[in-house]
């Protein structure tokens, strides 16, 4: 069968390439080239360039036909703006689960396509199983550790029928070792941090090429305001809702330079001092360029129970829960999260929420959220994003 792997220049995806030529396959690697502003990325930490000459080094040494595919307009378009857009609302999006829907199992998956290849491989650490019926089923990788299931739980069933994940049953050191065992010229490289095809990049120099900086006001909200008691009786809705914070509920203790810029749970960067506690972002208004604040890592603002979802997403192409109003799961809202116990609930008229067993700490509306079921609740079944 005829592969085209995503070789990023990294040892996971190298790996892969290696290990699909010994099964047998026809593999071609192809390197995305998705962004070309450089003004933005910490030099030496993840340039495009060197990882193109380090994905274009393991398919020669594999002996692997290789090309660089540019797609950095269409990158812009579909993961860069949407980031501005939904930071201008004062939303925090995950763009590596976008690129992942939009980019490497869209528009890749197409070239690959055209290329006559059956399927496009990555270095995800997840699994994949078709059962009888043909129905594609993602699965956790098999090293907790560094499982990215959650990357990928916008995926269809045309592109999962399409991926193959060889590494998904292997852990980080036997990748390690059999890279090292083969000598690949990637087999001792850092792995990549930072945004997807771009590298590590100065996130707030990255918005501000777009989000002009609004001084406003750092508000502190005391741990006792009476907004933070949740009545016994809330009914599931109500729980969802976020808190209504309004600067009169609290004092002004510092300035910043645009609401946008600042996120749930976040402790850095406030530049405000002399508190008993540390201080931390429990609510943003980008209406009144308003930062809210509170003391402590356990101050009540910080905690949710209940969560509303947008734009709900099924990996195995349903639209809902077939037989029963609430699901039992396990919970997912950011990566390496483990799994929280909680319940998948849909009302009548087709709404979906996330209800917790314990309370969730650093909700962000914009996030991805993923619910997860079968046998040690090993499957992804579906996604949404975090409403507000």
């Amino acid at each position: 069968m005829r592969v085209v792997v995503g070789l990023s220049g990294g040892v996971d995806s190298s790996v892969a390439a290696h290990l699909l030529q010994q099964e047998g396959h026809e593999v071609i690697g192809l390197f995305m080239r998705n962004w070309n502003d450089e003004s933005v990325t910490i030099n030496n930490e993840c340039p495009w360039i060197d990882d193109a000459n380090d994905a274009m080094l393991v398919a020669h040494h594999l002996g692997i036909p290789f090309q660089v595919m540019d797609l950095s307009a269409e990158y812009k378009t579909r993961i860069v703006d949407y980031m501005f857009d939904e930071y201008g609302k004062g939303r925090t999006p995950n763009p590596d689960v976008l690129c992942n829907r939009e980019v490497k199992f869209d528009l890749f998956l197409d070239a690959a396509l055209k290329l006559g290849a059956e399927a496009v491989a990555t270095g995800h650490y997840c699994r994949k199983h078709t059962d009888a019926d043909g129905v594609h089923h993602l699965l956790a990788g098999a090293d907790g550790n560094k499982d990215q299931s959650y990357f990928l739980c916008q995926l269809n069933q045309h592109q999962l029928g399409h991926a193959l994940f060889p590494i998904g049953a292997l852990e980080k050191p036997q990748v390690r070792a059999i890279a090292a065992d083969i000598e690949l010229p990637t087999a001792h490289k850092k792995d990549s941090q930072g945004l997807c095809f771009i590298g590590k990049v100065r996130l707030p120099d990255f918005l501000q090429q777009q989000l002009r900086v609004k001084q406003g006001n750092i508000v502190e909200v005391p741990s006792n305001h009476s907004i933070f008691e949740r009545r016994l009786d809330a009914t599931l809705e109500e729980r969802a809702e976020p808190f209504a914070l309004t600067p009169e509920m609290g004092k002004v203790v510092g300035q910043h330079d645009g609401a946008h810029f600042f996120t749930v749970g976040q402790r850095k960067g406030l530049r405000v001092g002399g508190k008993p506690e540390p201080l931390f972002v429990i609510g943003t208004s980008v209406g009144s360029n308003t930062v809210f604040v509170g003391q402590g890592e356990d101050h009540p603002g910080l905690f949710r129970t209940a969560l509303p979802l947008e734009d709900p997403h099924w990996l195995d192409g349903s639209s809902a829960l077939r037989s029963q109003p609430s699901l039992s799961c396990g919970l997912r809202i950011r990566y390496r999260q483990p799994l929280q116990q909680g319940k998948l609930v849909v009302l009548d008229d087709g709404r979906h929420f996330m209800d917790f067993d314990k309370p969730q700490r650093g909700v962000a509306a914009g996030q991805f959220a993923a619910w997860h079921g079968g046998s040690e609740a090993v499957e992804v079944l579906g996604s949404a994003v975090i409403a507000r």
